[in-house]
């Protein structure tokens, strides 16, 4: 079957994965989640943590990921490179954040951000790899003040970049995102007046949008990275995948690895599923996703929201052979492994034709 899509993750994150979940999203990241990624200043920390990152998620099947890594440009590069080296499709970010974030663990200036960020985008190009690819990474509205945002999104548009951040996620985040940028009339706003909101932008989580930013959404074609994990473990909501699919809107799945604490997109789709039924029954006129549904959110869904939809998703002639082979065969087996499958079952991974995991 074709390979999984990943469309936000944290890779500098997996060595908190599990830990001090409950906890509401602003509390978790002020801390837990910002000390586990300041570690990465020491790059042997991220010489040793990224390659057993991109193994486990390649045996998960997960052929092409969209990563977050941290603040440090030496730590993302080393996560670029191995991603190259290892053979996975990849996006990769260097966070991008200055304000609402602790001393010790924020980058030094706008000038300071920007230079470092295109430094990482020329390394990148540099690895001459056709898989792995830069992408412009602000964190969220929230750690980024507008002149940050702004430059951000035309360094994107210069470098013909893909852009990821965070959106709506809990409501604590969407108020405080309010009372920062009163000037704008909605969060998802914020990002289409930075030049941040284009057909090729990942915003995770979408659970709290109004039916404006529902729109605005559409209207720019960005993508949604559904994250269901997180979204539980952190009390943020539940996303109405159902809608936003009915809006027109991108959806993919998301592990969200740490506050998803599972890196298989297979636990995303189920998560999605659960969800799904979750918003149905608050709402009984509501159509719930079906497996089917789901199981295209894993995959061309995927490929869509990161914008390689025309390369990978499906197994149309023409695009490249990002697969999983697995052991089940009957299509009542299928089923039986979406639910119940890991990465036991996948005997074989594929990214462009390359055999990168075989049992």
């Amino acid at each position: 079957m074709p390979g999984l899509v990943d469309s936000h993750v944290h890779a500098s994150q997996f060595p908190n994965n599990g830990l001090h979940l409950g906890t509401p999203l602003l509390e978790w990241l002020e801390k837990y989640t910002f000390p586990t990624e300041r570690s990465f200043a020491d790059v042997k920390v991220a010489e040793k943590v990224y390659p057993r990152v991109v193994d486990r998620m390649l045996r998960n099947g997960t052929t092409t990921a969209s990563y977050f890594a941290t603040a440090h440009l030496p730590a993302t590069k080393v996560l670029a490179a191995t991603t190259a080296a290892k053979g996975q499709r990849a996006l990769v970010g260097k966070v991008n954040m200055l304000m609402n974030c602790p001393e010790n663990y924020r980058e030094e200036s706008v000038e300071e951000s920007l230079r470092e960020t295109e430094e990482f985008i020329s390394y990148t190009e540099s690895l001459k790899s056709p898989l792995v690819q830069p992408i412009v990474t602000p964190r969220f509205a929230i750690t980024c003040p507008e002149d940050h945002m702004r430059a951000l999104g035309a360094l994107a548009s210069k470098h013909k970049c893909r852009v990821q951040s965070h959106l709506c996620e809990s409501e604590p985040e969407k108020e405080l995102v309010k009372k920062i940028f009163p000037d704008f009339p909605s969060y998802t706003y914020l990002y289409h007046a930075m030049g941040l909101l284009t057909d090729k932008t990942i915003m995770a989580h979408c659970v709290w949008l109004d039916d404006e930013e529902v729109r605005l959404l559409a209207e720019k074609r960005a993508g949604v990275s559904h994250c269901p994990n997180s979204n539980l473990n952190l009390l943020s909501g539940h996303c109405n995948v159902k809608k936003l699919l009915q809006h027109g809107v991108k959806v993919g799945l998301g592990t969200d690895c740490s506050a998803g604490y599972s890196s298989s997109v297979l636990d995303a789709m189920r998560r999605a599923l659960h969800v799904s039924c979750s918003v149905g029954m608050e709402h009984s006129k509501h159509d719930v996703l079906t497996l089917p549904e789901a199981f295209h959110l894993a995959t061309l869904g995927g490929a869509q929201v990161v914008s390689m939809d025309d390369c990978i998703g499906n197994f149309v002639v023409g695009k490249e052979f990002d697969a999983i082979l697995v052991d089940d065969t009957m299509e009542d087996k299928i089923q039986r492994f979406l639910y119940n499958g890991d990465d036991r079952n996948m005997v074989e991974v594929y990214v462009a034709g390359r055999r990168v995991v075989a049992r």
